[in-house]
């Protein structure tokens, strides 16, 4: 409101206002951080290293029969 009464220029006006809107905003995107990085890397309902790489053999076996099994057809 100092700058409007002050008669400074639109333009200084409107970049003072978006420095305080993005000061606010990254104020609150540091707040909650810590909590959406605790959720979604330290999940305890998330599947294991051991799962993962159980998984991923199962799949590979899976495409090495289906080739073999082409082969054999052709």
């Amino acid at each position: 409101m100092d700058m409007i009464a002050a008669d400074d220029s639109a333009s200084q006006v409107s970049d003072k206002i978006k420095d305080i809107l993005y000061g606010k905003s990254s104020q609150r995107v540091d707040e909650y951080r810590p909590s959406v990085a605790s959720g979604v890397f330290n999940s305890d309902n998330g599947p294991t290293q051991q799962e993962v790489d159980a998984e991923l053999e199962v799949e590979t076996e899976v495409e090495t029969e289906v080739d073999t099994e082409e082969q054999e057809e052709e």
